[in-house]
């Protein structure tokens, strides 16, 4: 590698060579003196192995960039898995919702369906209560009204009796009617 530089260099130098007025290789020649210097430079570079630690810079900075390639890759598919998990539990949540959806619309028609029934019967119920209470009613007005016709019958019987019957009659049936109480009361 040496023997490349210094070949490239000697041939960099050979314009400078015909601009020269005197020889090339004497210190008096500023081209010659700054190719010495080149070359002390570049032999100090070498000496000091500054392209080895150039090297060993640019290795270690390509093993942090690998390193954080390699980092980034495993964030990226940690990151995927934790998506794919997310999609998964977002589709579970989905059909849970769609089944809960399915549920309430079955709930809400069998509730609908009972409550259909439930009224049926509650009319049922109330119509036979009301026929109930109009039977009640008839059963207690046919009553009130054969009452009221035994009563008139009775004050009509007692006023025909009354009229037609003494102070002594009327006095017998009074101890008869009391001595019948008695009777059945003991």
């Amino acid at each position: 590698m040496m023997k490349k530089l210094a070949f490239l260099l000697i041939l960099a130098a050979q314009p400078a060579l015909a601009a020269s007025e005197g020889p090339f290789l004497s210190l008096r020649n500023p081209y010659f003196v700054i190719l010495i210097a080149f070359l002390v430079f570049i032999g100090l570079l070498f000496k000091f192995k500054v392209p080895g630690m150039i090297g060993a810079q640019l290795d270690k900075r390509a093993a942090g960039i690998k390193s954080d390639l390699e980092e980034a890759r495993e964030l990226r598919e940690e990151a995927q898995s934790i998506l794919a998990s997310y999609e998964r539990k977002a589709r579970d949540v989905q059909a849970q919702a769609d089944e809960i959806v399915v549920a309430a619309k079955r709930d809400a028609m069998a509730a609908a369906e009972q409550a259909k029934a439930d009224l049926r019967d509650s009319i049922a119920r109330r119509l036979k209560a009301a026929e109930d209470q109009i039977a009640s009613a008839e059963a207690s007005a046919l009553k009130e009204v054969k009452d009221r016709a035994v009563q008139v019958a009775v004050a009509a019987a007692g006023e025909v009796l009354a009229k037609q019957m003494g102070a002594a009659e009327q006095a017998g049936l009074i101890d008869a009617a009391i001595a019948e109480v008695e009777t059945r009361l003991h």
